[in-house]
């Protein structure tokens, strides 16, 4: 008996099914693994990212820190307000531009984000033992070269040259 051709095995075979659903949905595995794993701390998985780029970055603007984590201000600033009430991070202004803030990593947050950063190396060992370790390192840098700014030039270059 022939399979049905809409079994989610066919689906799945399918070079049509939509890469942006795939990432989505892979994204969401991911996001409510970690969030999982950083409920004992208290934070979000988010939230996380966002204490590690303001880490790295060193007292951002929302501007540039927005740009860093490939979000628009508004989503960001929605992100920001439980960091800020629970007193993990600060909006500062900047001594060079009066109207624009940067945000600043208390000394609170930085005691979280090295409970944190813990449970993040816990995870990502454990994410390299289950996927394996070359096949995590080829997927981080896929998905470094789908988030970078020319990859994206590159898409919509391609998409407008397709009839």
């Amino acid at each position: 008996m022939k399979p049905h051709p809409h079994t989610s095995e066919q689906r799945h075979k399918s070079p049509s099914v939509c890469i942006n659903a795939a990432i989505r949905r892979a994204a969401r595995r991911m996001g409510q693994i970690y969030d999982d794993a950083f409920e004992a701390c208290g934070l979000r998985a988010t939230q996380y990212s966002l204490l590690v780029q303001i880490d790295r970055v060193g007292t951002p603007t929302m501007r540039v820190l927005a740009e860093h984590l490939v979000m628009d201000l508004s989503a960001l600033g929605h992100t920001l307000k439980p960091l800020i009430r629970d007193g993990l991070v600060e909006l500062v202004v900047d001594e060079l531009d009066r109207r624009s803030r940067r945000v600043h990593l208390t000394k609170d947050g930085r005691i979280k984000l090295e409970e944190a950063r813990a449970i993040w190396k816990k995870v990502q060992l454990s994410f390299d033992d289950a996927f394996g370790k070359d096949g995590a390192a080829q997927l981080r840098s896929t998905l470094d070269l789908i988030a970078s700014p020319d990859f994206s030039e590159r898409m919509t270059t391609v998409f407008h040259s397709i009839s």
